[in-house]
């Protein structure tokens, strides 16, 4: 009798964070101290990186608070970044940053190592919610093609 692996159990965190230029760093170090806990090394430098790049976009494109929804479901990691800014940035790609431009990279780091990744406008609420954006990567899932 062969007897299957476990199954890794879905957990779900999510971190609430001001207009800060610190948020990133925590963002990253929160998401580090996750994995860890869960020993999901493998994912961690990958999901820190990617992680870093939309909370950055975030502090940097909105006004508002943001918030981090870090998940897993089996093998799949999902990271949902949400901001205040209803603007999405071009989620299909466009022309390469210049190689002397110190901006403009996150996106492209994204599509090049997330499995799926997207992102949505979210409309206001009818009870006065705060609208916005969700951006989202996803990795250890099969890539959407």
């Amino acid at each position: 009798m062969t007897s299957e692996p476990p199954q890794t159990p879905a957990w779900d965190y999510t971190l609430h964070i001001p207009h800060d230029p610190l948020a990133p760093r925590i963002a990253r170090r929160t998401l580090r101290t996750i994995l860890a806990a869960y020993e999901a090394h493998e994912l961690t430098d990958t999901a820190e990186l990617l992680t870093s790049e939309l909370v950055t976009n975030a502090h940097r494109y909105a006004r508002g608070p943001a918030s981090v929804r870090i998940r897993r479901d089996g093998k799949r990691l999902r990271v949902s970044v949400w901001d205040t800014d209803p603007a999405l940035p071009n989620l299909t790609g466009g022309a390469a940053p210049d190689p002397d431009d110190e901006r403009g990279r996150g996106l492209g780091l994204i599509r090049s190592c997330a499995d799926d990744w997207g992102g949505f406008t979210l409309g206001e609420t009818p009870f006065g919610g705060l609208g916005g954006k969700l951006l989202w990567f996803e990795l250890g899932a099969a890539r959407h093609v």
